[in-house]
């Protein structure tokens, strides 16, 4: 590995990009090799999206879901080499990948009181100790002066065929066409929320990812800090 640079103990790392980017995949391998903790921010709303499932709770009650997210505990840390999303001291990492969650998520994500509360838990969780942490707003709102900033890309058909797979491995029946479409459409919700919204950030640096292997993107990156 390429030799990092001194203090890499307690740099923030931020990865935004789009679904199906490769920025989980890639930033769970880069904490691990600069010893950080990895902090996937996305969960965090899934989280309370399942929560807010769960009670059956109006998605468009945007009041009800502030309270819902000041409301509740979420945390995010590591074990045995596995994330652990802990929403009132339950572990869901396990539950909060299925399309019925990606499908409500943006109902949640886009309410500006949820946000600011998810933002303080992750500014929190990322000061302890470092970390690098991945999201949509991750360069833009939650650490604006990250040590470094990164943000991932890969075209639609590419990132709907990573997903795809995904969910046939973890023996969920859908359909690639289903799921491209999702794709453009989540692209589109994430683009123009008019909080957090994605977008890259400025003095990120931009990474196809389209035609790269995870191992190929991730030695870009550590090229990126060993060198800067």
């Amino acid at each position: 590995m390429q030799n990092m640079p001194d203090g890499v103990k307690g740099m923030i790392i931020a990865i935004d990009g789009p679904a199906g980017s490769g920025k989980s995949t890639v930033s769970k391998i880069l904490a691990k090799r600069l010893k950080l903790v990895y902090l996937d921010t996305g969960a965090m709303y899934r989280a309370l999206t399942l929560k807010a499932l769960r009670i059956k709770m109006n998605l468009e009650d945007r009041t009800a879901l502030e309270f819902l997210a000041r409301s509740t505990d979420i945390d995010l840390c590591e074990a045995d080499g596995h994330l652990k999303v802990i929403m009132d001291g339950e572990d869901v990492a396990g539950l909060i990948r299925t399309p019925e969650l990606t499908n409500n998520v943006k109902y949640v994500a886009r309410v500006p009181g949820v946000r600011s509360e998810m933002v303080k838990v992750q500014r929190e969780i990322g000061a302890r100790s470092g970390a690098v942490l991945e999201g949509r707003d991750i360069g833009t709102v939650v650490f604006p002066d990250a040590d470094y900033k990164f943000y991932l890309d890969a075209d639609v058909a590419e990132r709907a065929g990573r997903r795809y797979k995904e969910l046939k491995e973890s023996g969920q029946d859908v359909d690639l066409e289903d799921i491209k479409k999702d794709v453009i459409l989540r692209d589109e919700s994430d683009m123009n929320r008019s909080v957090g919204a994605l977008k890259k950030a400025p003095g990120a640096i931009s990474i196809d990812t389209t035609k790269l292997s995870i191992d190929e993107v991730v030695a870009r990156l550590l090229s990126f800090i060993a060198n800067k």
